[in-house]
């Protein structure tokens, strides 16, 4: 998606905005699965990153996994790791 650059903001700090919005994004779809068994929540959240997230979304939230996916609840961590280059 792009990114909504706030002025006065660091690109770092964008960085960090944007990878929060995408961790709280992850968390509320596997929230929105969250009544089905976990294995199919974890599998229905990831399609849903898989078919919805463009794929520099994805990629920045595979990323933010590698660096200790801190905020990921554990569905949307779980669904993280069944997308490409997750591992």
């Amino acid at each position: 998606s792009k990114s909504l650059r706030t002025p006065g903001v660091s690109q770092r700090r964008q960085a960090d905005m944007d990878t929060e919005r995408l961790v709280t994004m992850a968390n509320q779809i596997g929230g929105f699965f969250s009544h089905e068994e976990a294995a199919r929540a974890v599998e229905r959240t990831a399609d849903h990153l898989r078919k919805y997230w463009d794929p520099r979304m994805r990629a920045a939230i595979v990323a933010h996994l590698h660096a200790g996916g801190a905020g990921l609840e554990a569905t949307a961590r779980s669904a993280v790791t069944l997308l490409p280059n997750s591992r």
